[in-house]
């Protein structure tokens, strides 16, 4: 029997800033591409350059005539380039953002979070138009919706998908292993002290840096917050200071490591799809801090301190308690990280696309 033959779109990694779109696509395009019996083809547009430093996809690629806005624009106005038009005999098409790509074939799509819906405030003019016009359009086409938090699948029913096409299908998390000399190493590149907290993510609204920033303040003499992130959009940079120490993007390699020296991840997101940076620093023992009643409240579990996200006050009880739980924060994320990978979000992935195919 021949392999599945899945297009899989991957234009997200030639953004200026990628997000967790991207990575979520490229460690699940890692895991699947292992199976036997599935052949995996990414699909963008052509550029003049090669994919963002750190988003190179591993798998083969295919390019369609066109890129960027314009390719997004091409698909969701005119239902052009097809996908299949640069991938020959294609089973189906899995679209790994909200963008619905254009093809013939059965879609798949994965949606991480529809918070454009609930905070509109948070994206510019154009991507809620843009967002909301492709939504429709996989209400229309979509075949199997993948979602990695069950926060998500009961957006999307709210948002007007069937039930009976929504899948939960988990985000993952890939050991690195990490010495203690890397720890050194890294600290000694980015000149941090031994103790400090940290934030990973783009910088953008619902990160709700300012409001972290606020409550890391009311705190006596706390270790310095770290703040790891692509420039995003929003007036939500912070200001450097002795306290707060902005780096800016930094290699996937010096991150593994930052992780692992830090006292805490700090993370109250507002409103999140899953929460990669969850579970990355609980892989490495590093106690977490997140938001209560998102999908981050369910992909930490009880191995998390849980916060108010919009309560200042809130914040900097639960960094207090970070800080005084760290042993056995440490303990309980170790295990809980245990539980989730790559390989379990590639099983449950495949399973989707054969239940498509047999219909």
């Amino acid at each position: 029997m021949r392999a599945v033959r899945v297009a899989y779109t991957l234009e997200q990694c030639w953004h200026r800033v990628p997000g967790g779109t991207a990575v979520a696509a490229l460690e699940a395009a890692r895991a699947l591409q292992e199976l036997p019996d599935l052949e995996l083809i990414g699909v963008a547009g052509r550029h003049r350059g090669g994919a963002t430093d750190g988003f190179e996809p591993p798998i083969k690629m295919q390019y369609l005539p066109c890129g960027g806005p314009l390719l997004y624009e091409s698909w969701l106005r005119l239902s052009w380039p097809k996908v299949e038009s640069v991938v020959d005999a294609i089973d189906l098409v899995h679209a790994t953002t909200i963008i619905a790509p254009a093809t013939t074939r059965p879609l798949v799509v994965t949606l991480h979070d529809l918070a454009f819906l609930h905070h509109p405030e948070f994206f510019t003019a154009r991507g809620n138009k843009v967002f909301r016009r492709s939504l429709n359009i996989l209400k229309k086409n979509a075949v199997a919706v993948l979602c990695s938090s069950r926060a998500t699948m009961a957006d999307c029913i709210d948002a007007g998908f069937s039930a009976s096409l929504l899948h939960h299908v988990p985000l993952g998390v890939r050991e690195v292993q990490v010495r203690p000399s890397d720890v050194q190493q890294v600290r000694t590149a980015y000149s941090l002290p031994t103790d400090y907290l940290l934030f990973v993510g783009t910088l953008e609204p619902r990160k709700n840096l300012t409001r972290l920033v606020q409550a890391h303040a009311l705190m006596t003499d706390p270790p310095p917050l770290v703040i790891v992130g692509a420039p995003g959009w929003g007036d939500v940079t912070p200001v450097a200071s002795e306290k707060i120490i902005f780096l800016g993007h930094i290699p996937a390699a010096d991150l593994v490591a930052l992780y692992a020296g830090a006292q805490a991840l700090c993370y109250p997101s507002i409103m999140e799809g899953f929460g990669l940076p969850i579970l990355e620093a609980m892989m490495h023992g590093t106690p977490v801090l997140t938001s209560r009643g998102t999908s981050t409240e369910e992909v930490a579990g009880t191995a998390a301190v849980l916060v108010d996200p919009l309560d200042i006050e809130s914040i900097a009880n639960g960094l207090r308690q970070v800080l005084a739980r760290h042993d056995e924060l440490s303990h309980l994320g170790r295990v809980h990280a245990a539980t989730m990978s790559w390989q379990q979000t590639a099983a449950l992935t495949h399973d989707v696309y054969s239940q498509v195919l047999a219909l």
